[in-house]
């Protein structure tokens, strides 16, 4: 016989809303209880007859429904129970089998499940009742539904308006953060100006008292310079008197001699005419083969220095030139190899080679020179040869062609004049250098008659150097012309306010003009008259103004014609350079490199 163990539907999970908190359990137990409390007790199940312990047979089969939930051992239990009645039961009773919804609303409640009684007969009464408490149930869990949607509602907002009034409360933070960053800003800029305007009023009370403490320097070295002067003064005047009494004295000796000597210089007298008027048949010879290769300047005759060669230049110019030379040619050109003046000629050599165009540098070669040349050691005529040597040579040792030389001329130039100033004797010495390096200094044009006067000689007379036995090509012949030109021209037009130029912008005006009076042109001399324009024309022309321009006139009406005349002979390159300094008024640019170091040299030479 087998048996069927037969349960009744019932719902596991009380809550319809799974996501419910303890909060929310909480309080719909409070609500369940408070409802129960408030209906009135009322039987909802009521134990079947035979249930009671009196009545109903006794040993009638039962059959009972348990829980899930019961363990194994409770089974176990259940069964040997259940066979129990079966030995004792004769009969199976299951009347009016009856299941409501109610019963299980109200289980559900109660939080269990009640076994229901399988012989239980129900009433109409009961059925209506349990559904009333079904449907109060159903009502009640609504209303919680309703009430905690609501709940949630507002607890969204709220948080919707938590959030917004951070949002809020973190643009206002942001807001404030960028006014106080502008705020930060605007007040360093002003603390920068202020500091920038402070710095600018230390820097400037440093820079007078600067100027202030080098016055006073200068000042003091003019004293001592007044002194020193003084003393050499004295002491050229004991020197005098003791050579004038030795003077004397040798005289006295002469004297003595003359009586004896008198003889003797009667008989040598007589040879010496003769052998006199002997040379001067030899001179006439000479000077008649001679005259057909002079020629005339300013009407005067100026006999060149070898025959077959015609001399361009201005009397009072070859003068000028001659006697320099003359002061140059005192001092041996190889006085650099003796052992005694070797460490002077290095080291003005090496003071040159620092100089830079720039300012400092510049002051600090020219005081450099100044105490060489200043010596006691050194005799002064060595000293100034050997500086003149040593300036010039710069073109050498330079590259012309370079963009940045004529900065380097206008600080050569600084130089020449600071240490001339000091110096004024080392002027004739550098013009004597510039002429023997460079005709067109003079000015002076060497124009060979013939070919056969266009020989080595001729070559090295007007300037071209030998390199390793050969003549230099005439491009670079050209290139120097120009670069000694730049330099004389920069020397000449270099001015410092409060310092004397002993060959200032007059003499390059003077220059300019026998140039143009006594020179031919040729290529030479175009190079060496755009070289001398393109350094100290804006000089001149800021000094002179009209009359500079009628200058300017007289290159563009007969020099360019007369060279352009010349077709092939002249380069057009040179032609082209003069013309286009006329065309484009680059008389009126201040040439690169000359402004900066004459406004600062001024400011610190006043």
């Amino acid at each position: 016989m087998a048996f069927t163990r037969v349960e009744l539907r019932c719902p596991k999970m009380l809550d319809p809303c799974p996501s419910w908190t303890l909060g929310d359990v909480l309080t719909e137990f409070d609500a369940f209880e408070a409802t129960r409390l408030a209906a009135p007790p009322m039987p909802l199940k009521q134990p079947p007859k035979w249930a009671d312990g009196g009545s109903g047979r006794e040993k009638a089969f039962v059959m009972r429904v348990e829980e899930e939930g019961d363990t194994e051992d409770e089974d176990d239990d259940s069964d040997e129970d259940a066979r129990a009645l079966v030995a004792h039961g004769t009969s199976f009773s299951c009347n009016d089998i009856e299941s409501s919804d109610s019963e299980e609303s109200g289980d559900e409640l109660d939080g269990r499940v009640t076994p229901y009684h399988l012989m239980e007969k129900r009433s109409l009464e009961k059925s209506i009742l349990l559904e009333l408490e079904r449907e109060h149930h159903l009502k009640i869990q609504e209303e919680v539904r309703s009430k905690l949607s609501a709940l949630e509602v507002c607890h969204q907002n709220e948080i919707q308006r938590t959030i917004s009034a951070f949002a809020r409360l973190q643009k206002y933070a942001e807001s404030r953060k960028e006014i106080d960053r502008r705020l930060d800003v605007h007040f360093q800029r002003k603390i920068a100006e202020i500091l920038d305007k402070h710095l600018s009023m230390v820097q400037r009370d440093h820079e007078q008292k600067s100027q202030i403490v080098e016055r006073r320097i200068r000042d003091d070295a003019a004293v001592e310079e007044a002194k020193r002067r003084e003393q050499a003064m004295k002491e050229d005047k004991i020197k005098q008197e003791r050579t004038r009494q030795e003077a004397e004295t040798r005289q006295k000796a002469a004297a003595k001699l003359a009586a004896e000597a008198q003889k003797a210089a009667y008989e040598a007298a007589q040879k010496e005419a003769a052998e006199t008027e002997a040379a001067k048949l030899r001179a006439a010879a000479v000077s008649q083969n001679s005259v057909a290769h002079a020629t005339t300047v300013n009407k005067k005759e100026i006999k060149s220095e070898l025959p077959g060669i015609k001399v361009f230049a201005d009397s009072s110019a070859l003068e000028a030139e001659s006697r320099r030379h003359a002061l140059h040619d005192q001092v041996p050109s190889n006085i650099y190899l003796s052992k005694e003046f070797s460490k002077y000629d290095r080291q003005i050599g090496k003071s040159i080679s620092k100089l830079m165009p720039t300012t400092d540098s510049v002051k600090a070669r020219a005081s450099e020179l100044v105490k060489a040349l200043d010596g006691h050691e050194c005799p002064r005529p060595i000293a100034c040869r050997l500086f003149a040597d040593k300036i010039i040579s710069i073109v050498k040792s330079r590259n012309p062609k370079d963009k940045t030389f004529g900065n380097l001329a206008f600080a050569c130039g600084y130089v020449m004049l600071l240490v001339t100033n000091q110096v004024p004797e080392a002027m004739d010495y550098l013009l004597a250098e510039f002429h023997k390096v460079c005709v067109y200094t003079v000015p002076k044009h060497l124009h060979a008659l013939n070919a056969q006067a266009r020989n080595r000689d001729y070559y090295r007379l007007i300037g071209y150097q030998e390199e390793n036995g050969q003549l230099e090509s005439t491009e670079k012949y050209l290139t120097n012309v120009a670069a000694y030109v730049k330099l004389y021209a920069a020397m000449i037009q270099t001015e410092i306010k409060g310092v004397h130029h002993p060959h200032g912008l007059a003499e390059g005006w003077k220059w300019l003009a026998m140039f143009l009076n006594t020179l031919p042109a040729t290529t030479a001399t175009a190079c060496a008259l755009h070289a001398f324009l393109k350094m100290a024309g804006f000089a001149l022309h800021k000094k002179y103004g009209s009359q500079f321009m009628k200058v300017l006139d007289v290159i563009s009406r007969c020099f360019l014609p007369v060279l352009k005349e010349q077709g092939s002979k002249v380069q057009p390159e040179v032609v082209n350079n003069l013309q286009n300094y006329l065309n484009d008024k680059i008389y009126l640019e201040e040439p690169e490199g000359q402004y900066l170091a004459q406004q600062l040299l001024s400011k610190v030479f006043m």
